[in-house]
């Protein structure tokens, strides 16, 4: 097994370990026995956490392709709202990207809080670095062609905080069994929180109002986004 395929398998092999027991409660030991290799050779690959950090976040990027091609849309009022839509299905319904590989991200990002933070700074350092930039300028063209009210917060806290709103969402799904007391089906509820977070930003009624077409987003998830996702909140 060459470098690169060693690396990738000690990554893969740690991952749901962590998810589990958080950062600080797993040793090297334990990273050495999940990996099936010495602690010499984890600590050859990965000299400080943060390198092993940084290359599960590189693991996990390479299974968001449609996330890529979200970065790439034009900055316009229509990206805006596609990329809040789309981060909310992203994040609570895992329409955009591998399922199982959010809720294991989602689960370190809440051990990392609870513990140094080290791991989730690495990781919303990655989020600002492949999608703030397309988010804000859209804000910007969304303002300049007059679909935003005066007095809104600055771009790049317009989308932190509409990560923040769909982030709550999905972590009080991580039990399997959802602890909010939401009405109605699961897929309703993004659709409001889509528009929550929207007229949280400054953009006009008529903008929030409209009626989103679930076909734009399928254009970036293999045709998945399409469907109906009749699923009841818990």
């Amino acid at each position: 097994m060459d470098s690169a395929a060693r690396r990738r398998m000690i990554v893969e092999s740690v991952t749901p370990v962590f998810a589990r027991k958080g950062f600080a409660g797993v040793t090297t030991k334990e990273i050495a026995e999940a990996a099936g290799v010495s602690e010499a050779l984890v600590f050859r690959h990965f000299p400080t956490k943060a390198a092993l950090y940084e290359e599960i976040l590189k693991l996990g990027c390479l299974a968001d392709p449609d996330l890529a091609r979200l970065e790439a849309l034009p900055p316009s009022t229509d990206t805006l709202v596609l990329m809040t839509y789309g981060m909310l299905w992203h994040l609570v319904l895992g329409v955009l990207g591998d399922r199982q590989l959010m809720v294991t991200r989602q689960r370190l990002v809440l051990h990392s809080m609870m513990e140094d933070g080290e791991y989730a700074r690495v990781h919303f350092a990655d989020v600002e670095r492949r999608i703030l930039a397309t988010y804000c300028a859209s804000l910007r063209a969304a303002d300049q062609a007059g679909d935003v009210l005066p007095g809104g917060p600055a771009p790049a806290n317009a989308f932190w905080f509409g990560c923040h709103v769909a982030a709550q969402i999905a972590y009080g799904r991580l039990s399997g069994q959802g602890v909010y007391p939401y009405q109605g089906e699961l897929d309703a509820v993004v659709t409001e929180a889509a528009r929550f977070i929207l007229r949280g930003i400054g953009l006009r009624e008529a903008v929030v109002g409209a009626p989103f077409d679930r076909q734009r987003l399928a254009l970036f998830a293999g045709g998945h986004a399409g469907g109906g996702v009749a699923v009841v909140c818990p």
